[in-house]
């Protein structure tokens, strides 16, 4: 019997969301290990980004004394907050170690472009400076950005609320921000259950829909090598 694939994730420690996406799944052959870079609560700065960041070395080198076949370092905004260039930092980081690396920013890219992605309607949870800084980096990397909403509920809540904010609201907050003329709605950040919407938002929006955590899921399979089929995917895992 094959061994099973080790898929190491990088993870803000206030994140619930990505290990259960992984698990919702029911990948087989699979396995995910989480390592934690210790984030504060509450509403996100750049200088917890920093913070969490400043640890990134460390926690890869933990990680990977697990064996892990695939490095992912789960978190979009940590990926893109400092622009382009920083996103490739983080993998090329990872790689010294000798292992495929996936960074949630490239993976976004990489759906987008595969779903034929050209004008892209965004909805967050961030607050206005993280929404700036969203914009920046996808138009850098050749999109044309049509909006971006962040969800002012979910952004003054902060990490636990991001956390907890059920599916349904996402879909309505996203149908209700999609600009008619996008070809994709991307959700972003890896904290937010978007990924469980995605579904019911490309029924309502006859559309694909991309979220955080279901391009790093897709990117990272692809690093392993798994050629399953995923059901419940969304339009970026039929194609």
């Amino acid at each position: 019997m094959p061994r099973t694939k080790r898929i190491g994730l990088l993870i803000p420690s206030t994140n619930t969301a990505v290990e259960a996406d992984f698990q919702r799944l029911n990948l087989p052959g699979v396995s995910v290990h989480g390592q934690r870079l210790h984030i504060p609560d509450g509403v996100m700065g750049e200088d917890v980004l920093d913070r969490m960041n400043q640890d990134l070395d460390e926690a890869i080198e933990s990680l990977a004394s697990a064996h892990v076949d695939a490095m992912v370092y789960a978190c979009t905004s940590g990926s893109f907050y400092k622009g382009a260039g920083w996103d490739t930092d983080v993998i090329t980081r990872i790689e010294r170690k000798g292992l495929p690396a996936v960074a949630t920013s490239p993976a976004v890219s990489a759906a987008l472009r595969h779903v034929g992605g050209r004008a892209i309607s965004v909805v967050t949870p961030y607050p206005e400076w993280t929404n700036r800084r969203l914009r920046d980096y996808f138009t850098s990397e050749g999109f044309n950005i049509l909006g971006v909403a962040g969800d002012p509920s979910a952004a003054a809540g902060g990490h636990s609320f991001i956390n907890d904010q059920d599916p349904e609201n996402i879909v309505a907050f996203g149908e209700r921000h999609c600009a008619p003329e996008a070809d994709v709605l991307f959700c972003s950040c890896t904290a937010w259950r978007s990924f469980e919407a995605v579904p019911e938002l490309e029924k309502r929006l006859r559309r694909p829909v991309i979220s955080s955590n279901q391009a790093t899921v897709w990117a990272a399979l692809q690093a392993v090598g798994f050629g399953g089929h995923i059901r419940n995917g969304g339009r970026l895992f039929a194609t």
